[in-house]
């Protein structure tokens, strides 16, 4: 290669060597889409019922669950509802709890899995990934009820979580530490079920409905085995609050975090000890410059090997004149005399 094109390529490469390193950077901490989207809470009005505990407030970066459940209110023939509950997750202070929920939501494990107890003002139950109708509804796995993934997480306490309405929670056997996938919202405000208030650990809440508790509501008075007309009458052949009709989780996803001070909508560009200044002059004004200097290379080669094809041309033009200068004097330009 000429040397100019070759010194431009080189500058190049230097140049991009930051921003090779930077982007290499970035995909070994690269974080999921859904968490670059800020959600504006003031936009979530369906809430619960309020009450003097700091899991009535948002907070920058939690994540956001939205949840698309369908459901019958009347008899077989009824039509079913559709609606959208959206759920924050409080990691700050369950970051073991709520990176289980997160892990089960993006996989997938909830979705067409159907709420399978139903107790009015008390909890609507869901979570188990066995329970999904086979065929036609109520037909499903025996064990739904009490399934699982098998993997268990231990019982996860903080001062700022109670069981206020529309809390999240995770549901448990005996064993304190036994929460696995399912889960439960309360529909009511269920404070017995905290920890200062049972001999047994209590359980562990974890988020809250922001969003659709109509819909949850709702859901909560669903005719059920234990009240098959929908009252709060007795039932004798009651079967733990499995809904007579079922009531679907069509899917869950990860769709942003809460962001109540617009700081991820409308972000503001920082600089890390310049390194972010540096790495943007490096492709403004770095990569401009360098495709300039092959230019400038590659222009300078192209010369130099027209100066050499013109200097190859004029050397031989001298030593061509010089030829016929000497045969000249050597044999004369005329006719020879004949004796």
């Amino acid at each position: 290669m000429p040397r100019g094109g070759f010194t431009g390529v080189l500058l190049v490469l230097l140049l991009m060597a930051p921003l090779s390193s930077s982007a290499s950077l970035q995909v070994a901490n690269e974080e999921p889409a859904w968490r670059s989207v800020g959600l504006d809470p003031d936009e979530w009005t369906d809430r619960p019922e309020p009450e003097e505990s700091p899991m009535m407030e948002s907070y920058t970066g939690n994540a956001v669950i939205e949840m698309n459940v369908s459901y019958q209110l009347g008899g077989l023939l009824s039509e079913r509802v559709e609606g959208i509950v959206v759920i924050e997750l409080f990691e700050q202070w369950a970051p073991i709890t709520t990176n289980n929920m997160i892990t089960h939501v993006e996989s997938g494990l909830y979705d067409g899995v159907f709420f399978h107890r139903v107790i009015n003002d008390f909890v609507t139950q869901s979570g188990d990934p066995t329970c999904k109708t086979i065929g036609l509804y109520p037909a499903t796995n025996p064990s739904c009820g009490s399934g699982g993934t098998g993997e268990t997480i231990p019982l996860e306490h903080d001062t700022n979580l109670s069981h206020v309405d529309g809390a999240l929670g995770m549901a448990r056997s005996a064993d304190p530490d036994s929460a696995d996938a399912q889960w439960y919202i309360a529909e009511t405000e269920a404070h017995g079920l905290d920890p200062e208030n049972r001999d047994d650990e209590g359980y562990a809440t974890f988020g809250i409905v922001r969003h659709g508790m109509s819909h949850v509501r709702l859901i909560a008075e669903v005719p059920t085995s234990d009240e098959p007309t929908g009252t709060n009458l007795d039932n004798p052949f009651a079967s733990a609050g499995r809904p007579l009709f079922e009531v679907r989780i069509n899917s869950m996803d990860m769709i942003g975090v809460a962001d109540p001070d617009g700081s991820i909508r409308n972000p503001v560009v920082e600089t890390q000890n310049g390194q972010s200044f540096l790495q943007d002059a490096a492709v403004i004004i770095g990569v401009p410059f360098a495709l300039i200097l092959v230019g400038v290379g590659i222009t300078m080669a192209a010369y130099g090997q027209a100066g050499e094809r013109k200097g190859t041309t004029e050397e031989d033009s001298v030593l061509e004149a010089e030829a016929i200068v000497t045969a000249e004097l050597v044999e004369p330009n005329h006719p020879t005399d004949e004796t």
